[in-house]
C-alpha cells in the first residue's frame, strides 16, 4: 500500500554584511566594475548602493537570519530566527512554533526536519534558497541531508528528495518571458500575498538592524503560507 510522501514549505530570510566594515581587499573586488559601467558620478553612487543593498543576495557576504518550514498536509510549521542579544522564548502562533536560534542551529535544524520529507516546495528555491542553504551550510560546518539540488526537472529527481520550485515550474522552466513575483502569482490565484502586511524581502536588513527579529519571522510565514497555497493551486491545474 503506498503512502503519499510527505510535504514541506520552505524559505529562508536574509542579510548582507556590513560593507563599510569589509576589508579593503574585498571591497575592491566588489566594486572593481562600477568606475567602467558608471557615466556619471550620480550613477556610480547609485550603483555603489545597490552593491552595498544587495550583500545579503550572496552566501559569501550574507547570512541566513530566518528559516521557516511548513508541513502542507499538517498546515504546521516552525520558524527559526535569530535574535542576537535578544531573550526569546520559544512559542506557537496559528500553529507555527516560533524558536530563537544561531544560524548555526538554523541549519542544523533544518536539515534535521528535513530528514522527514520526500518533497520539499519552494518558490525561487532552486536559484537562491537552495544555493543559499547549501553555501552557508558548508561555511558553517553543517553537513545537508537531502541534496535539493539534483536534477532540474521533476523526473530527474530522487524520489526521496523531490524539490518543487514553484516559480521554474509555473514558467515552464523559463520558456515564459516574465516570470513574476510570489505576490504576483499570489494576486493572480487569490491569496493573500506575503506583502500584505507591507513588509518586503527589501526591509529585513533595516529590520534586522533595529532588532525587530519577531516582524521578520511573522513575515517570512506569510511567505511560507503563500508558498503552500500556490503549490495547492500548482498540483491541482498544472502537474498533469
Amino acid at each position: 500500500m503506498s503512502t503519499t510522501p510527505a510535504k514541506l514549505v520552505f524559505d529562508i530570510e536574509t542579510i548582507g554584511e556590513n560593507f563599510d566594515e569589509l576589508d579593503e581587499t574585498t571591497q575592491g573586488v566588489l566594486t572593481q566594475w562600477l568606475a567602467r559601467e558608471a557615466a556619471d558620478k550620480d550613477e556610480y553612487q547609485r550603483l555603489l548602493d545597490d552593491v552595498k543593498n544587495g550583500l545579503g543576495f550572496s552566501p559569501l557576504t550574507g547570512q541566513i537570519v530566518v528559516i521557516g518550514v511548513l508541513d502542507v498536509e499538517k498546515d504546521k510549521g516552525g520558524i527559526y530566527y535569530q535574535s542576537p542579544k535578544v531573550k526569546a522564548e520559544r512559542f506557537e502562533e496559528d500553529g507555527i512554533a516560533f524558536e530563537a536560534m544561531t544560524e548555526v542551529q538554523m541549519l542544523e535544524k533544518f536539515w534535521e526536519v528535513a530528514k522527514q520529507y520526500q518533497v520539499f516546495v519552494t518558490f525561487n528555491g532552486r536559484s537562491f534558497d537552495v544555493p543559499f542553504l547549501m553555501v552557508r551550510s558548508a561555511i558553517n560546518g553543517v553537513r545537508p541531508t537531502k541534496n535539493l539540488m539534483f536534477g532540474r526537472y521533476l523526473y530527474q529527481q530522487h524520489t526521496d528528495a523531490i524539490h518543487i520550485d514553484l516559480l521554474d515550474q509555473l514558467s515552464f522552466q523559463g520558456a515564459v518571458r516574465r516570470k513574476g513575483s510570489l505576490h504576483l502569482w499570489s494576486r493572480a490565484f487569490g491569496i493573500e500575498s506575503p506583502k500584505a502586511q507591507g513588509i518586503t524581502g527589501d526591509d529585513v536588513g533595516g529590520l534586522f538592524k533595529k532588532k525587530k527579529y519577531l516582524d521578520i519571522a511573522r513575515y517570512n510565514v506569510g511567505d511560507l503560507r503563500a508558498t503552500g497555497a500556490l503549490y495547492e493551486k500548482w498540483e491541482k491545474y498544472f502537474n498533469v
